[in-house]
């Protein structure tokens, strides 16, 4: 097994990874797939939580917006700079969600706060994420998976934190992010193609 190979799998276990590492793309994609309902029955929905009004807690809406000028993308995506989803509107935006898809798979986009040997890093974890936990918000829970990306430090005055956040940091790991799942959208679609050319094979033969 090769050098590169061997990153690649010992990276791959890890749930986080800095947004500028060479393979971050295609660990972060993976570990989006390796998440993804099985049956593909579900329709999987992105959603970017986050405001234009302060820096750091851009990365919601930067991250929808950018995965928006990628079209196509097989998920439905909502939260974007133009229309975002934030603390004010995230229940209602939540229950239109949920009217308008049955049954979906929800993957949260947000940003949190970190130790500072960890800003810049973007952790794909399985369940839902709390919103506004940072900043002492009581929010409903988001997601059955959440990837968040690490802006800034934790410990004290986190409001102010985010609101000086470095703009260049947030969009560069929104980039990230969004190609990560861009390339995840792909592959998913692809292998449902692939599942329902079997399927189909194998009802010709049993007919």
């Amino acid at each position: 097994m090769n050098l590169g190979k061997r990153l690649f799998e010992q990276r791959i276990d890890e749930s986080k990874i800095f947004h500028d590492d060479m393979i971050a793309k295609d660990v972060i994609s993976s570990q989006i797939l390796s998440m993804l309902p099985v049956k593909k029955d579900q329709p999987i929905i992105i959603v970017c939580i986050g405001t234009d009004r302060s820096t750091g807690d851009s990365l919601g809406p930067l991250t929808g917006t950018f995965l928006q000028e990628k079209r196509p993308i097989s998920f439905s995506v909502y939260g974007t700079l133009d229309d975002p989803i934030h603390a004010v509107n995230l229940e209602e935006k939540l229950s239109m969600i949920y009217k308008n898809h049955t049954n979906p798979f929800v993957i949260a986009i947000d940003a949190c706060l970190g130790k500072l040997k960890s800003v810049g890093m973007i952790q794909v974890m399985d369940g839902p994420v709390k919103p506004g936990a940072g900043v002492k918000k009581e929010l409903p829970s988001v997601g059955n998976m959440h990837i968040t990306g690490i802006v800034n430090v934790s410990g004290f005055m986190e409001f102010f934190v985010l609101q000086n956040t470095r703009l260049n940091l947030v969009v560069k790991m929104a980039k990230t992010i969004a190609g990560s799942i861009y390339r995840a959208s792909h592959s998913y679609q692809h292998q449902h193609s692939l599942n329902t050319l079997d399927w189909d094979s194998n009802q010709e033969r049993t007919i």
